[in-house]
């Protein structure tokens, strides 16, 4: 349902689109990007057998202009998107963004210069000399990596025109999915009124306490969906088609692994972490049973599998919102309360549902500030409490690289570690409602809302791994027709939630308003959100051993996800992520608690 809710605030960091602040700051971008390519002209003359001292100068120097490029390139982008994302008919916006864009083209192109280079010098001439430079010591395993990741690099002049056609291509099919699924909507009768609703609201009544309401709102969704099925498909076929040609050309092995490099882990763990999800799906295929039984159902149709339970009468105002997180997170870290309640102080967040506005949820970093910014579709439900815990996760992870006094460059948090704040903040504030709900229906309607979330991040999330994988093989031979795309996606969601689920009604639509595949510049976004579910659960049973003398080390470890592979940072609480066995240990607690909701 509709609840009022405030939208954020941006002025602090530049008063308007077309105040002088801003566009000084667009000028000083450009400025930077031409100082940074005359500055790289003279780097790429020097090769490994350059003296030490004065490579490491160079290098210094390089990972200094380029952290100040980021962030005043993440700022403006953070403030453009503020925009865009919650306003797709700002036409004004639109095309600042549309500018900014062009102007980061040739940003793409001197990253990819400066990874060429670090790759022509090797890493043992850069280990050297990092040596003899504490700015270049500082960013050692940024350095290397581009000096690795240099290996799946085209041409300059390659790069260059990739970065260039990117723009009328998979980014451009990507703008269009977000422009046309932000102004859809649907006449919907609800509480004896017809209404337009916007699709995220209209989305968000799956969790609705009406069963006919719920299966309305279903039918009209995918009523919308089929009438836009044939430009979205165009949309995905554009991107995806983008991405095959561009790996193939990098000489990338498949589609997956530019995805497992972002990540920072290797292909073993990633199957380790998959095995043990498969092997998770009987267990929670009992609380998809169990749940429809407790509905009166014989199985759980795709309307009633955000279904509501227990005490469903309660709707959170923002006020009670605030208060509900804030107490909560207060339980697990005082310094935690007291930045969630700055977040709302502050109106860092656009919790507004309105036509134009994209659906979902996230949080993004705005470095000039040193702050974060959350957007959401709030309606009120528990749901979307634990929506906003886990984008103030995400704020608070930013946080901890600020205090820290990280650099734009040791802030680049691969997709894995980058849900680890976010998912323990949801975990904080379920379990805590859990240890203190007495009530059986209120201790069914908190545990039901813990165990849905997590079978949408292991079994819904492993059926678009699969529906993505099948997507690539697929189209690298031919165009995907909207039905083919359908059929994929009803596949997959067969195969992981099986007989769990009403096969007859399923949600074949999925990929039509999911951002993450429309994505040009990272494919396969799904697994990270397993993998930080099943991470932070196990990081929690490990706060739960050690209480508050965990919170410096958790701290450390978010201000540092930037800087080390997942594998490494992971096993500085004694974690090995390598083996079937963590995997299997994390998923096991989750078992836990299907175990508890099945006896309710």
């Amino acid at each position: 349902m509709p609840v009022s809710a405030p939208r954020w605030d941006m002025t602090n960091v530049y008063p308007s689109l077309d105040s002088k602040k801003f566009k000084s700051a667009v000028k000083r971008y450009q400025s930077l990007l031409d100082e940074l390519s005359v500055f790289l002209q003279k780097a790429e003359k020097t090769d490994a057998k350059t003296d030490p001292k004065k490579l490491g100068k160079l290098l210094g120097e390089s990972v200094r202009r380029l952290n100040e490029l980021f962030e005043l390139a993440g700022t403006l982008g953070a403030y453009l998107h503020s925009f865009i994302s919650t306003d797709s008919r700002n036409a004004d916006a639109m095309r600042a963004y549309s500018e900014f864009q062009q102007i980061n083209v040739q940003a793409s192109v001197l990253q990819t210069r400066f990874s060429a280079w670090a790759g022509t010098l090797g890493k043992a001439a850069i280990r050297k000399a990092a040596q003899t430079a504490p700015e270049a010591q500082a960013h050692l395993f940024i350095l290397l990596e581009a000096a690795q990741q240099s290996k799946y690099l085209m041409s300059p002049a390659e790069e260059t025109l990739a970065a260039e056609l990117t723009l009328s291509g998979g980014s451009a099919f990507g703008k269009l999915q977000g422009t046309l699924t932000s102004q859809m909507s649907a006449d919907f009768e609800l509480n004896g009124k017809t209404q337009k609703l916007p699709m995220p609201a209209l989305i968000n009544l799956r969790s609705h306490p009406d069963a006919s309401v719920r299966r309305r709102a279903y039918e009209a969704e995918n009523v919308a969906w089929q009438s836009a099925q044939e430009a979205l498909a165009a949309c995905l076929n554009g991107v995806k088609g983008e991405t095959i040609t561009l790996d193939r050309k990098r000489g990338r092995e498949d589609n997956l692994r530019a995805s497992i490099d972002a990540a920072r882990m290797d292909r073993a763990t990633l199957d380790a972490m998959l095995a043990a999800m498969r092997d998770s799906f009987p267990t929670f295929r009992r609380y998809f049973k169990h749940k429809a039984k407790l509905l009166g159902k014989k199985k759980l149709a795709w309307w009633d599998l955000f279904a509501p339970l227990g005490k469903t009468d309660k709707t959170y105002s923002w006020k009670q919102a605030n208060a509900f997180i804030v107490e909560n997170f207060n339980r697990f870290s005082p310094e935690l309360g007291a930045f969630a309640q700055r977040a709302f102080d502050k109106n860092w967040i656009d919790g507004e549902q309105r036509e134009g506005k994209r659906g979902g949820a996230f949080c993004m970093g705005v470095p000039a500030v040193k702050e974060s910014r959350i957007m959401s579709n709030y309606d009120g439900s528990f749901d979307q409490v634990s929506t906003l815990a886990h984008e103030l996760g995400h704020a608070f992870h930013n946080e901890c690289a600020y205090q820290a006094g990280k650099t734009e460059l040791q802030q680049s948090t691969p997709m894995t570690l980058a849900e680890t704040a976010s998912i323990m903040c949801e975990t904080i504030i379920t379990e805590a409602a859990l240890s203190t709900a007495t009530d059986k229906q209120e201790i069914l309607a908190i545990l039901e809302a813990q165990l849905n979330n997590a079978s949408q991040v292991v079994v819904d999330i492993y059926s678009r791994y699969l529906f993505e994988k099948e997507v690539f093989e697929r189209r690298a031979k031919s165009e995907l027709s909207a039905d083919e795309i359908n059929d994929i996606m009803e596949r997959a969601q067969k195969e992981t939630y099986g007989d769990g689920l009403d096969a007859k009604f399923l949600q074949k639509y999925m990929w039509t308003w999911k951002p993450h595949y429309y994505s040009s510049g990272f494919s396969f976004y799904n697994y990270p959100y397993a993998f930080g579910l099943l991470f932070a659960t196990g990081l929690y049973a490990v706060y739960q051993q050690r209480g508050a003398d965990f919170i410096p080390a958790y701290k450390a470890l978010l201000a540092s996800t930037g800087e080390e592979t997942a594998a490494k940072l992971a096993q500085r609480f004694g974690i090995d992520i390598t083996t079937r066995k963590f995997w299997d240990d994390s998923l096991a607690i989750i078992g836990e608690r299907v175990e508890r909701f099945c006896k309710l």
